[in-house]
């Protein structure tokens, strides 16, 4: 049998038997997710909340921003605290006061260490017991349980409103007054605060730990680290120095690739211009605005961690809080990348078909509409949502959806998977022709169209979910996309569009491309897609996505290990002709790549990997280390090396301004570098060991975020995003500059 033949079987089958368990296990969610009660009752028989309280008051949370302010369950805003972390510790305070006042007449702080121990034995008994009937569906709590509840609901009252006790606190966590204006809201958010907050310390039935593994860590409530945590971890970090003795192993019995005569001059200097793909540099336009636009955003919500009621004395918290910008910050990322990616897929097709079918350009221009109207439109919606100008049922269509990088309405999330199928048809349409025949390419191309289905298809997850579906299941959906879809399905398309612009460029073989890229799919989506899970272990799901999750995540990893072999190639690649040289920055910018593939994604990424680790640093800094380090460092840079190879394409007979593009290489690279290692990484190591040493409820407390050196660590990243903002500021410089020397020629 082939090798070819071999590596789609094998392809054929990681898929398949993937995808069936990530499915099976999902049903597994749904089965095992947090009960929500229909009531919630005191001892006395008391009703605290219904159900539909509970499930509106998801609806208000999402309503204010969701996970845009603060966490639940440890995803989400960094800024304002983890609100079941916050809630739990301030709620075992208040009973354990209760009750030390009761018995000895003094607070619980000023107790010998005896006493103190046995109040919590009281105390975790108490909040740990699980008192849900199923065959009622009623939750019955204690008294004193009852009496926090109100003590915690007129202290959150206090805090989103406009109680003047909590100015300086609304400062430290960035939540602007009167966020929320209506009462009947307020005492249904906090409904849903205490039912997510029950989940994390009640044990599950026939169990003795908590819904969300004992997440968050609070010794006060009995929520500490489980050996299977332990175990897991240690089994995950095996599995990864087995996997890349394995892969070391493969690449060195592999060897060299056979050299070949590369062309003497570019290849595609001459290639023919459909007009279709003249159409492409407005995409390449707003990718530069967006970008823009999306820099000035993150200099806003960085600002907010430092003074959370506006900018430099401005209060503009009141009309653009920090809610919307760090929604439009996330949001804008995902879409300029996109539009990036999908513009070089678009390009790419009649390329390589040679022209372009009946109403190519206008399905072009009527993508590129369709797309301004999904961004804008969804960014106002948003502005509405969060500024409570919205009902719940409105926002949760045309407002905020309260989910990180899934946040826009659910009309827009329609919207645009038409827009994607849309596009889908756009490069399956001029292909057709070249499938037809048997030609070198067709492998290649079948991988190409199978990753752009994937494309279109696996944003269709987003809309699994409902206005009122349980928090774990809704997370188990939401990570289809951000995970699969972004961090999955795009990481393949790229795999794909890299290989074939080289082959192209005459520098890689089509049969050596095609080997390549099937096998780096079958290892990295291997891995990839049960490693979904990672994202999953303390969100309402049982211990088997634990093991599911630490074991395949760690398997992202292996590739990783080898990029520097991808880096010194492509580095290759870039002195290998004197033609050549027209593309060193494309080139370097997949250089770039590899490097922050390896340290953002990988490095980055596992430090927050096992779940032993993410145990203690879930919510913390860590997390947006790896985020911009891996999202804008290795889907950012992608996108701007693809944007500058297809515009190498279309004004290739234009000078290039080296100079410029050096300062953008080299800035963005650097200052993305010190953002990481100035500010993000010490905050968040400071973070984690405060976690492990009092929990998670004061790693995220402005007891810790507001201490002077914490302030000056927070200041320190502008050191790295000044510099990177010169290379946002001259990537778009070279973008508009480019056009205005094509309109003079």
């Amino acid at each position: 049998m082939k090798r070819e033949k071999k590596l789609w079987i094998a392809f054929a089958l990681v898929m398949t038997i993937s995808f069936a368990v990530l499915g099976y296990y999902g049903y597994e969610i749904y089965q095992q997710a947090p009960p929500i009660p229909k009531q919630i009752v005191s001892d006395s028989g008391k009703l605290i909340f219904s159900e539909d309280e509970i499930k509106d008051g998801q609806n208000v949370w999402q309503s204010i921003g969701g996970q845009e302010v603060g966490s639940i369950w440890g995803h989400g805003a960094y800024v304002a605290p983890d609100w079941t972390a916050d809630w739990l510790h301030r709620e075992a305070m208040f009973i354990l006061n209760k009750y030390s006042k009761e018995d000895f007449g003094k607070e619980f702080n000023d107790l010998d260490k005896e006493k103190q121990a046995a109040l919590k034995i009281r105390l975790q008994k108490d909040l740990r017991t699980n008192r849900y009937d199923e065959n009622s569906q009623t939750l019955t709590i204690s008294e004193n349980r009852v009496a926090a509840i109100q003590y915690l609901s007129e202290y959150y009252q206090g805090l989103f409103t406009n109680d003047p006790k909590f100015d300086k606190l609304r400062g430290d966590y960035a939540i602007p007054k009167n966020s929320i204006k209506d009462e009947a809201r307020m005492h249904k958010m906090n409904a849903f605060f205490f039912w997510a907050t029950w989940a994390t310390v009640t044990q599950r039935p026939d169990s003795d730990i908590s819904y969300t593994h004992n997440w968050p860590s609070d010794e006060l409530v009995g929520n500490n680290a489980t050996k299977e945590l332990l175990a897991w971890s240690g089994v995950s970090i095996i599995l990864l120095i087995f996997s890349i003795g394995i892969l070391v192993f493969y690449h060195a019995k592999s060897g060299e690739e056979e050299e070949f005569p590369l062309p003497t001059k570019d290849p595609i200097i001459n290639q023919g211009m459909t007009p279709s793909m003249h159409l492409i540099k407005k995409y390449f336009w707003v990718v530069s605005l967006l970008m823009i636009l999306q820099m000035a955003l993150g200099i806003i919500t960085a600002h907010y961690g430092v003074e959370g009621n506006g900018l430099y004395g401005i209060p503009i918290d009141q009309i653009l809080p920090y809610a919307v910008t760090r929604t439009w910050h996330t949001q804008l990322a995902i879409f300029w990348i996109a539009t990036a990616w999908l513009a070089t897929g678009l390009y790419i097709a009649p390329a390589v078909s040679g022209k372009d079918p009946k109403f190519q350009c206008f399905g072009v221009n009527f993508l590129f509409i369709a797309l301004l109207i999904i961004v804008l439109g969804s960014m106002v919606g948003q502005w509405f949502g969060v500024m409570q100008k919205l009902n719940l049922v409105q926002n949760f269509w045309f407002g905020h959806q309260g989910y990180e990088y899934v946040d826009l309405g659910r009309f827009w999330q329609i919207f645009l998977l038409v827009g994607l199928f849309l596009w889908l048809a756009l490069m399956i349409r001029p292909l057709i022709p070249i499938l037809k025949k048997k030609t070198e390419e067709k492998n290649l191309i079948i991988l190409f169209l199978i990753s752009c289905t994937a494309i279109a298809m696996f944003y269709g997850a987003g809309l699994m979910w409902g206005r009122q579906t349980n928090l774990a299941i809704a997370e188990y959906w939401r990570w289809w996309v951000v995970h699969l879809w972004v961090e999955g399905f795009f990481e393949v398309f790229a795999t794909v569009v890299i290989a074939f612009l080289f082959v192209r460029l005459g520098l890689l073989k089509t049969k050596t491309a095609t080997l390549n890229v099937l096998f780096a799919t079958i290892i990295f989506m291997s891995g990839g897609i049960l490693g979904t899970f990672h994202h999953l272990y303390f969100s309402g799901t049982p211990t088997a996505i634990m093991a599911l999750g630490a074991s395949f995540s760690a398997l992202e990893v292996v590739p990783l290990t080898l990029i520097g072999f991808e880096a010194y190639q492509n580095y290759k690649l870039s002195k290998s002709t004197q033609w050549i040289i027209d593309y060193k920055w494309p080139i370097y910018f997949m250089i770039a790549v590899a490097f922050w593939n390896f340290l953002g994604a990988g490095v980055f990424g596992f430090i927050i990997n096992p779940p032993i680790a993410l145990y203690y640093v879930q919510g913390l800094n860590t997390t947006p280390l790896h985020a911009h380090t891996a999202l804008f460092g290795v889907y950012g840079m992608l996108g701007i090396g693809l944007m500058l190879f297809v515009l190498r394409s279309l004004y290739r007979h234009i000078t290039w301004n080296e100079k410029l593009l050096k300062i953008t290489f080299w800035s963005l690279n650097i200052g993305l570098f010190l953002m990481a290692v100035l500010s993000l990484l010490p905050i968040g190591i400071w973070q984690a060991i405060e976690s492990i040493d009092h929990g998670m409820w004061y790693a995220r407390s402005s007891e810790l975020m507001q201490q002077p050196t914490m302030i000056t660590l927070k200041w320190m990243r502008a050191i790295g995003d000044s510099i990177f903002g010169i290379g946002i500021i001259t990537t778009v410089w070279f973008v508009f500059d480019l056009t205005l020397k094509n309109k003079r020629k």
